[in-house]
C-alpha cells in the first residue's frame, strides 16, 4: 500500500514533465519575447504569401507567412507633423541600399567631412562647395508614395522618425528577405 506523500512525488514528475512537453511543443510565437524583436526563420522560409501590419499605437511591425506570425520587430515611425498614414497599401519597391532623397546632410565636396547634418533638402541651401549625402535607409521596403520600412541606428520605442518606420538592423533584414513587391501592408492605430 502506497502512502500519500508517496503518491505525490509521482505526480509531481508527471506534472513536470507535462509542463515541459507542454514548452517543447508550444508554437514558436508563444515563445516570442514581450517587448523584444523576434523572428521564426524556419517558419518563414516554409513559404506562404507574406504580409505586414504596422501597428502605430504599438510601435511593432509583424510580418506574416501564409497567414501565420513568423516575426515581430519594434519599430519607430513617424513623429508628430510627420506621421505616418494608416491604411491598406502594397509593397511598392525594395532598395537594399537606399538613401534618402530629403534627409541627410551636405558635405564638403573634398574631403567628405560633414558640413552640416540633419538637413532638409525642401528647407535647407546646400553651401558652396559641398554635396548633398541622403541618410542610410538600408533594406528599404517602399509601401506608401516615399514612404517605406528602412534599417536605423536609431529605433526608440515612440515615434520619431518623418514618416518612414524604422526598424533595428537585423529585423529590418529578414524583413526584406521575406516580402517582395505587391506584398500587402496594413497600417493601424
Amino acid at each position: 500500500m502506497y502512502t500519500s506523500r508517496q503518491l505525490q512525488i509521482p505526480l509531481l514528475h508527471i506534472f513536470l514533465m507535462l509542463c515541459v512537453l507542454a514548452l517543447l511543443v508550444a508554437p514558436p510565437a508563444m515563445a516570442k519575447p514581450r517587448g523584444g524583436n523576434w523572428f521564426d526563420d524556419r517558419a518563414a522560409a516554409r513559404g506562404g504569401s507574406p504580409s505586414i501590419r504596422i501597428d502605430l499605437s504599438e510601435q511593432r511591425a509583424y510580418l506574416y507567412k501564409g497567414g501565420k506570425l513568423v516575426g515581430v520587430s519594434r519599430v519607430s515611425s513617424g513623429k508628430r507633423g510627420y506621421g505616418t498614414r494608416p491604411g491598406h497599401f502594397r509593397v511598392l519597391s525594395k532598395h537594399p541600399y537606399h538613401r534618402s532623397s530629403i534627409y541627410g546632410s551636405f558635405v564638403d565636396r573634398r574631403t567628405g567631412r560633414v558640413v552640416r547634418s540633419n538637413v532638409n533638402t525642401r528647407k535647407h541651401r546646400r553651401p558652396a562647395g559641398t554635396v548633398y549625402r541622403g541618410a542610410k535607409m538600408n533594406n528599404y521596403i517602399r509601401f506608401n508614395g516615399g514612404i517605406g520600412l528602412h534599417a536605423s541606428g536609431h529605433v526608440p520605442r515612440y515615434p520619431a522618425s518623418h514618416g518612414c518606420v524604422r526598424m533595428p538592423p537585423h529585423m529590418a533584414r529578414k524583413f526584406y528577405r521575406h516580402v517582395r513587391v505587391g506584398t500587402p501592408v496594413r497600417v493601424t492605430h
